[in-house]
């Protein structure tokens, strides 16, 4: 395992264009099922398969971008588009590892993790929410629309702060989220665009087809 403190940061447009040996394949735990929700908050976890672009003054690319989220762990995947991992980060325990390059990298808190190794002052730790809509008590939302949902929000404890504009919004799984963010934070630009959002349930405590019907008509013959 490498030690953060003598880690050199990996040159951006360097590492996305290295082929890592790991296979790109991304399957759902078969402890989780789909489900549908009728807002996002309701789903205490959730997986998501969209597109990444990040715009410097010395870069621009894209990716695919995987994320699987539950309350106890969360996995980010980028994405060549021949499916070749480029970056894996998982957060777990209270430990976060990052495997990029053909090396592993932790440390407790995963966006400073990924700032020290590759030099990317990604939000991984907020955008959990902002990828679904939500806000944090430390967001402060500029403006929402008609439906009451966030169009711009920026972190005043942050510095420099992030600025998120929710662009496009869709229906995913029952519920409303974005479609299309745009993050900005100086002269850094990232959009992400949300293509399939799955809510997930635990398959031993999500009830069945049958249990639902069952249950439905106990009901019925007790009123």
């Amino acid at each position: 395992m490498n030690n953060l403190s003598h880690i050199t940061k990996i040159p951006l447009l360097l590492m996305l264009l290295s082929l890592s040996l790991l296979s790109a394949c991304t399957t759902t735990p078969t402890n989780l099922v789909p489900i549908q929700v009728k807002k996002v908050s309701q789903a205490n976890a959730w997986e998501m398969r969209g597109k990444l672009a990040v715009k410097t003054p010395e870069d621009n690319f894209s990716t695919n971008l995987y994320w699987l989220h539950t309350q106890a762990k969360n996995e980010l995947k980028l994405t060549t588009m021949l499916g070749t991992t480029l970056l894996s980060l998982t957060t777990e325990h209270g430990m976060a590892r990052l495997e990029v390059d053909g090396k592993t990298y932790e440390h407790h808190d995963a966006q400073q993790l990924l700032t020290n190794v590759t030099g990317w002052s990604i939000p991984v730790n907020a955008l959990p929410l902002w990828i679904t809509g939500q806000v944090s008590p430390d967001d402060e939302v500029s403006s929402f629309d008609e439906k009451n949902r966030p169009v711009s929000l920026f972190t005043p404890s942050e510095t420099p702060p992030w600025q998120v504009d929710f662009l496009k919004w869709q229906h995913q799984s029952g519920a409303q989220i974005p479609r299309l963010l745009q993050l900005k934070r100086v002269d850094l630009r990232l959009k992400i665009q949300v293509n399939e959002w799955q809510a997930l349930a635990n398959s031993e405590l999500s009830p069945s087809k049958n249990q639902i019907k069952n249950n439905t008509q106990m009901n019925a013959s007790t009123r």
